[in-house]
């Protein structure tokens, strides 16, 4: 399958919408069309940290997602790369969509002057994580969540 990548665009609005759902179903998290609404916007703001590449095939359906901003790395001293969100069609997996994503970010942060492109997943994330060990490599660090 022919896998095309380019920066989302307002006229994304309904497919990003569905596979945002499809990505917010995967990992279990409860999303509501308002927040859904507050990330385009902040996708098409060019003023918000937040950016995103969608993936479509070569008949013009988006098949994928990802979302990525910068962010700082004291210790390295140097502005390095998040790459937040992930999602590809469950119909279009195994078409490289993840891997054009991944290396759509990448590219970016090449171009950008970015130490590092970093992101997290599910430890049962069997597949993704087949994919991310082909392209990445596995830090040992263990991350941890706390409510302000």
């Amino acid at each position: 399958m022919s896998v095309t990548v380019r920066p989302v665009a307002a006229q994304d609005r309904s497919a990003w919408d569905i596979l945002y759902q499809g990505y917010a179903t995967f990992y279990k998290v409860d999303q509501t069309a308002d927040m859904r609404d507050r990330v385009f916007g902040w996708l098409m703001d060019a003023s918000h940290e937040t950016s995103g590449l969608v993936a479509q095939d070569a008949q013009g359906k988006l098949i994928g997602l990802t979302h990525y901003r910068p962010f700082a790395s004291p210790l390295r001293a140097a502005t390095s790369c998040f790459l937040d969100d992930l999602f590809v069609d469950p119909d279009a997996r195994g078409s490289g969509a993840a891997q054009a994503l991944i290396n759509g970010v990448a590219e970016v942060a090449r171009t950008k002057g970015w130490a590092v492109v970093r992101w997290i997943t599910a430890d049962d994330n069997y597949r993704g994580r087949g994919v991310y060990d082909t392209l990445a490599t596995r830090t040992m660090w263990i991350t941890y969540d706390m409510k302000p």
